[in-house]
C-alpha cells in the first residue's frame, strides 16, 4: 500500500468516525485533522468518491501551456549545435531573422530541458554528434 493510499484510508476513517460519533469536532481531534480539513475532505468525497480522497499535486498536467512548440524547439537545438558559442539572446535574434519568434528565456528553457545551459555543454554535445 502506497503512502497516498494510506492517507486516503485515514481520510475515509475520519469520515466514518464523524458519522459514528455524530460529532465532527471530536472526530477531528481524535484523528488529528482540523474541521476545515474535514469539510474539504467530505466535499471531495461527495463530489469525486474514493478518488477525491487521494492527494493531488498542484500544477498543470502535462507540458506547460506556454511551452514553445516542438518545431521551434528543434530549430533552437539545431541552431545551438551549429553555433554552440552563441548565447540565448543571440540565438533568439538569429532565429527571428529566419522568421522564428522566440524569446531569450524560451531559448534558455529549451537548453535547460536538454541539459545544454552552458557553452561547455553545447560544445560537448556538438563533439558527441560529430563522433557518431
Amino acid at each position: 500500500m502506497t503512502t497516498n493510499e494510506k492517507v486516503a484510508r485515514r481520510k475515509l476513517s475520519l469520515l466514518e468516525l464523524a458519522k459514528e460519533l455524530n460529532n465532527v469536532s471530536k472526530a477531528c481531534k481524535l484523528i488529528g485533522y482540523s474541521r476545515q480539513q474535514f469539510y474539504e475532505i467530505r466535499r471531495n468525497y461527495q463530489t469525486y468518491g474514493a478518488e477525491g480522497l487521494l492527494d493531488k499535486l498542484p500544477g498543470c498536467k502535462g507540458a506547460h501551456p506556454n511551452r514553445v512548440a516542438p518545431e521551434i524547439e528543434q530549430a533552437i537545438l539545431d541552431y545551438s549545435l551549429t553555433r554552440p558559442t552563441h548565447g540565448p539572446l543571440r540565438v533568439a535574434q538569429e532565429l527571428a531573422l529566419q522568421g522564428i519568434n522566440v524569446s531569450a528565456g524560451g531559448v534558455r528553457g529549451v537548453w535547460q530541458r536538454h541539459d545544454l545551459l552552458s557553452k561547455h555543454d553545447r560544445l560537448l554535445r556538438l563533439e558527441k554528434t560529430h563522433r557518431e
